[in-house]
């Protein structure tokens, strides 16, 4: 992939709407984006594709909202105040900050210019503040790093509330913030970013087949949702790599401009969450199998992916250029499911003869799907917006509408046209778009 084609998608996320620099009129927020009209739909949509295959299309995974904020027994159970931290070193020349394991030519330039830095020391990432009416007095209090934690000391609530039993999941979606020492490459790293993690509690026998398949099933997701199988990979983690919890992990990577990077980790964490939390709070976090007329300690297998990386991959995967009637266009071929907009309707005119009936199949379509209702510029210039901020399909209503009652239907990635009924339309968008 072309490293000119991450320039292109951050001008159109800009110039279109998905999205801006945090912060812009004060200078900008480093490492902080805000989600525009577009990005902000597309962002939600990533995240519903992944609840609705996770949770929605199984009868073995429950979805949970944990909170944000934490108090450090659940992260020193966890090991994170312990452990979760960055090897950071200081440039002496520059006087800037960089992680030791990212001085290289790709991540860190300028230690090719000179720069002389010190001995590494951790660099915990967690972020922290203070919770309590009294500024000063309160009690110390941390923003998560990862949603999992609130997935295992809900446990037991999860087990006794949902009657699931191993092999089970609980999933979560939500924010979760570390203070990461050189953020960059766009929305690929951020200090304040949104995760999709699922913690499936199987018997400890089980956890090998369960950890294959479920490396088999993410890999799967992205190329089923429109990333072309060669801009993928799975890549197991080498001994050196592994998290402290972590007795296996496999990370599915894809090719971004600057390299391979990582979307999800799919980790075999073993007991070692369940038997932390339970330790430290005197709770019994086991199952009884009533069947085999044993009790243990289940093991984790936990695929966790990055909802704001993830789009930006589907973005660049989606991201063509191609020539149209001699004339060139920019087009985001992405999944219908991903598609901020699914249908745009494009009024001939802005007549007054027209406008009535536009607006009212907008209307009609709005209870199904996210729609745009334009009318402004010529038809041409319309389409080729609705391509480059990836609408499948455009519904244009002319002036043999109110004559035949049909409409024409645009094709995004073919620009193909067939007239459907206004009548049929609602199921004819439907076959097209695949739900």
């Amino acid at each position: 992939m072309p490293a000119q084609e991450l320039d292109q998608v951050v001008n159109l996320c800009k110039r279109r709407g998905f999205v801006f620099p945090s912060a812009e009129i004060y200078g900008g927020f480093r490492s902080s984006y805000d989600y525009g009209p577009l990005g902000s739909l597309m962002l939600r949509n990533v995240k519903d594709a992944w609840v609705r295959t996770m949770v929605q299309l199984r009868d073995d995974v429950v979805l949970v909202d944990a909170a944000i904020l934490g108090p450090p027994q659940i992260f020193e159970a966890s090991g994170h105040l312990a452990n979760f931290s960055d090897p950071l070193v200081d440039c002496t020349v520059c006087k800037r900050r960089f992680r030791e394991d990212h001085l290289d030519e790709r991540d860190c330039p300028q230690s090719k210019k000179g720069c002389a830095f010190t001995e590494s020391r951790g660099f915990n990432l967690m972020f922290k503040t203070v919770a309590g009416p009294v500024e000063g007095s309160g009690a110390e209090v941390y923003l998560r790093p990862e949603t999992a934690q609130g997935m295992f000391v809900n446990f037991g609530n999860v087990l006794q509330t949902s009657r699931k039993r191993p092999p089970f999941g609980i999933a979560q979606v939500g924010k979760s913030f570390r203070n990461e020492i050189t953020p960059g490459n766009f929305i690929f790293r951020t200090r304040e970013f949104e995760q999709m993690e699922m913690e499936f509690f199987v018997p400890p026998a089980d956890s090998a087949q369960w950890y294959s398949y479920w490396c088999t099933e993410r890999l799967e997701w992205y190329v089923n949702l429109g990333i072309p199988r060669e801009m993928l990979r799975l890549r197991p983690h080498a001994a050196d790599e592994l998290s402290h919890y972590s007795a296996g992990t496999s990370d599915v990577e894809f090719l971004f401009p600057w390299g391979w990077g990582e979307l999800e980790g799919i980790a075999q964490r073993t007991d070692y969450d369940l038997t932390q939390h339970s330790t430290h709070s005197g709770s019994k976090l086991d199952f009884f199998d009533q069947a085999t007329n044993e009790r243990y300690v289940p093991y984790v297998i936990e695929p966790a992916a990055g909802a704001n990386r993830t789009m930006a991959a589907f973005m660049l995967a989606a991201y063509d250029e191609d020539i149209i009637n001699d004339e060139p266009r920019t087009v985001l071929r992405l999944h219908p499911r991903l598609a901020p907009y699914k249908v745009a309707v494009l009024p001939l005119s802005k007549k007054e003869t027209l406008t009535p009936l536009a607006k009212d199949i907008y209307a009609s379509l709005s209870s199904r799907y996210m729609v745009d209702y334009d009318e402004t510029q010529a038809i041409g210039r319309r389409y080729r917006r609705q391509d480059e901020i990836g609408t499948p399909l455009c519904v244009t209503v002319d002036f043999e509408s109110l004559e035949d009652d049909a409409v024409t239907i645009r094709e995004r990635d073919t620009t193909q046209q067939v007239r459907v009924s206004i009548a049929g339309l609602l199921d004819e968008l439907g076959k097209r778009l695949g739900f």
